[in-house]
């Protein structure tokens, strides 16, 4: 049975309630052939990515940033998982392999800068954006979590 990895940092009200949305996508009766694991960021090991079929990424955005729990996942992983450095150190885009990924971001006012964090990380991994990132702002009504539901759910499709 394909993996899906959700990798979430869910310390409020309104990044759980997203959470529970994508699970519940994922975890749609009608898309066969996929476990799903949700993993607390602080979690997953490179093993954990690496056995996964696809990984779906939730954080809030802090200070303009990712979550740090996100980015200790990130800092954890990212070598054993195929990340490319540059000469420089800096990340470089990665070559290889295409896991699929998905992104939920969601802030108060701003979710750009964590997006942008995100990105500059995972385009050093061997994986590709399979779906629209989803940002939320503010409170989280309906709309939201239908977006959030139907993230789960094509990403669950996607490694199926």
């Amino acid at each position: 049975m394909n993996r899906l990895l959700v990798v979430h940092h869910a310390p409020t009200p309104s990044v759980e309630a997203l959470l529970a949305a994508v699970l519940e996508g994922a975890d749609d009766p009608e898309i066969e052939g996929v476990d799903v694991e949700a993993r607390a960021a602080l979690e997953p090991s490179a093993d954990a990515v690496l056995d996964a079929d696809g990984v779906l990424l939730v954080t809030p955005a802090n200070f303009g940033y990712m979550s740090g729990a996100l980015k200790h996942f990130f800092d954890t992983i990212f070598l054993q998982a195929g990340g490319a450095l540059g000469d420089d150190g800096a990340a470089a885009t990665a070559s290889g392999g295409k896991k699929p990924y998905g992104l939920l971001v969601h802030g108060r006012y701003d979710t750009t800068g964590a997006v942008r964090s995100v990105q500059s990380i995972v385009q050093a991994l061997p994986w590709v954006q399979a779906a629209g990132i989803v940002e939320v702002l503010g409170d989280v009504d309906d709309a939201a979590l239908a977006r959030a539901r139907e993230l789960g759910a094509t990403l669950a499709a996607l490694v199926s």
